[in-house]
Order: C-alpha cells, then sequence, then structure tokens
C-alpha cells in the first residue's frame, strides 16, 4: 500500500486544547511486533479506533525498522504533531523513533510521562 492510501487510514479530528501541551499515547500490534505511539498533539488529534487498522496496513513492512520509520513519517506528515515517538519492539529487538517541531521543547512534560505507571508491551 502506498503511503497515501496508509496515511488515509489515519482519521484526525480537530484538537480540543490546542493550546496545551498534553501527551497521548496509543498501542497496538503488528502480528508479533507491539508498537506504541506517543506524541504531543498540535491542531490535530488522531482517532485511536483508526490506529489498529492503520497498523494492519504495515503488515508487509520489511523490518522492524521499516515498520518504525513508516508510522513516524505517516504520523508526522498526517498529524504534524508538536512532538511524536514510535517504539516498535519484535521478538529479538526494539527500536525507537521520534521527531518534534522546530523550537518545541517539552522536556520537563516529556520526563513526568515517562514517569507514568505501567508497561507499554503489555498494552500491545
Amino acid at each position: 500500500m502506498i503511503a497515501a492510501e496508509r496515511r488515509a487510514l489515519l482519521v484526525a479530528a480537530a484538537n480540543p486544547a490546542p493550546r496545551l501541551d498534553y501527551v497521548v499515547t496509543l498501542f497496538g500490534r503488528v502480528g508479533e511486533v507491539g508498537a506504541r505511539l506517543r506524541l504531543v498533539p498540535d491542531r490535530l488529534i488522531l482517532d485511536p479506533a483508526s490506529f489498529g487498522p492503520y497498523l494492519a496496513a504495515l503488515a508487509g513492512a520489511d523490518s522492524l525498522e521499516a515498520l518504525g520509520a513508516a508510522v513516524l513519517e505517516d504520523v508526522a506528515d498526517r498529524l504534524v504533531p508538536r512532538w511524536v515517538e514510535v517504539a516498535v519492539r519484535g521478538p529479538l529487538h526494539q527500536a525507537l523513533f521520534e521527531d518534534r517541531q522546530p523550537k518545541w521543547d517539552g522536556k520537563a512534560l516529556l520526563d513526568r510521562a515517562d514517569r507514568l505507571p505501567g508497561d507499554w508491551h503489555a498494552g500491545c
């Protein structure tokens, strides 16, 4: 599936609180690979129900790295979040991808979000 078709599966809506910085976390699976998407929305938010079907469209990814890079690029292109992180974990290794808008600095927010309880892989 080409990128434009995949990105169309990511259903976006207007952010109800565009002035606030907050972290949204979504979980999903692609076969044996767990995926975690964390982002700080800007003008758009992602409908959580669209994340699973979107990931299913990536089932033929050549590698864990290709999968993570595609998710990062697609979400960044579709939603243009202030900050986005994609973590993918397979049976043998894992990869972490990150992007942010120029000049956005939410280190304090991200540090607090990292302290939230829970095992992200259990949610996949």
